[in-house]
């Protein structure tokens, strides 16, 4: 590893990126290339996730992996299909920050479904170093770096060293989320959004409402394909159904036109060829949604949440006091510091920010008979 001048620098220069207010791909561009300054690899994988469930949300690839889409289905199966210890939700679950799975195994890499299904097969992959970048509301991201097979494993000190500086990508994973604002342009996607797969996996019917809603996914500059995610629930869907997961699995994600929308799988009832069907829907989100998302993103704390609900309602300061049972001194102490971890300056401001800059130019358009806006 590299001098610990060198690591301090690297802990700090990303320590200072994450605290930048950069777009998440940004981040994630300039906070990899610090690792990769103390710490060798040829190739990594950046993923966000929703922190409710811990399911894939987006993912970006560098080095090696650039480009290369080809076992994104298998990586999704093992992943969320399958007991592996050092699985994404394994780990949240666990309390483990990261992983080196060399280390993990004791060289035994057969141990690791991963590394021996995917990893060393398909891509020549000698080690993985996992991290997983988590707070009280749960699991913003994850990063795995990856070393070929004539590389030596990543050591208990690079082990240490990603555990360091996991909190800084946590909160640059947080600022990134909210940094693509909705676009006033921004329209609603039409028609219902829906994949059907069948048991081997394969797309056997869609409308155009989900091609619609996909290519918006896949337009996040530098960004992997969607289908990744998708076929992450189609797993995590097969998993509830065998009664191995208790609730049903479901990611909400922020398009390129900074809309938020919410993807759930669901596995269906049939028989014959039809016995083993997930269905996905993918639909715009709600803002009761993702005020929990978005505000764990913001570092609310839980009475401040408490104030912003009742805020989102419309209730002024005396209201939102009677109901706390709080003076109304104290609520405004609560409205400033949301504002200030919000970056706004009154009310109006903080609902547009936070939960409504997707909603607000639609302001005006006739509301349809489902209570949504008409299109």
């Amino acid at each position: 590893m590299a001098s610990a001048l060198a690591i301090g620098r690297a802990r700090s220069d990303i320590d200072v990126i994450s605290r930048a207010g950069l777009p998440l791909h940004h981040f994630m561009d300039e906070a990899t290339a610090s690792l990769q300054g103390v710490m060798p690899f040829v190739a990594a994988c950046v993923s966000t996730l929703d922190p409710a469930t811990t399911m894939v949300s987006s993912v970006r690839k560098i080095g090696a992996l650039d480009g290369r889409n080809e076992q994104d289905v298998a990586w999704s199966q093992i992943e969320y299909g399958s007991d592996d210890p050092t699985s994404i939700t394994a780990m949240v679950a666990a309390g483990q920050i990261a992983v080196g799975i060399r280390h993990a195994t004791h060289g035994v890499l057969d141990r690791s479904v991963r590394m021996t299904e995917l990893l060393v097969p398909h891509f020549d992959f000698g080690d993985e170093a996992r991290v997983v970048f988590v707070d009280r509301s749960g699991a913003w991201g994850h990063i795995s770096l990856f070393r070929g097979d004539d590389d030596p494993a990543f050591g208990v000190d690079e082990i240490e060293f990603l555990s360091a500086v996991a909190p800084a990508f946590t909160r640059g994973f947080r600022t990134g989320l909210l940094a693509q604002l909705g676009r006033a342009d921004a329209a609603p996607q039409s028609g219902p959004a829906v994949i059907v797969f069948d048991a081997h996996d394969r797309i056997v019917q869609s409308t155009p409402g989900a091609q619609a809603h996909l290519a918006l996914m896949r337009s996040v500059a530098g960004m992997g394909d969607p289908l990744t995610s998708v076929q992450a629930l189609v797993s995590g869907a097969r998993r509830f159904a065998r009664g191995e997961t208790e609730r049903m699995p479901q990611i909400r994600v922020r398009t390129n036109d900074g809309v938020w929308v919410v993807l759930r799988a669901s596995p269906l009832g049939g028989a014959g060829e039809r016995a083993g069907d997930v269905v996905v829907t993918i639909e715009e989100a709600r803002p009761q949604e993702v005020i929990d998302l978005v505000a764990a993103a913001f570092e609310l704390t839980a009475r401040e949440r408490e104030v912003v609900a009742i805020v989102l309602r419309g209730a002024g300061t005396r209201e939102i006091a009677a109901e706390l049972h709080l003076s109304p001194y104290t609520v405004q102490d609560h409205l400033k510091s949301i504002f200030d971890k919000a970056g706004v300056a009154s009310r109006r401001e903080l609902v547009a920010r936070v939960y409504f800059d997707q909603y607000v130019p639609r302001m005006g358009i006739e509301i349809g008979a489902s209570g949504w806006y008409a299109g």
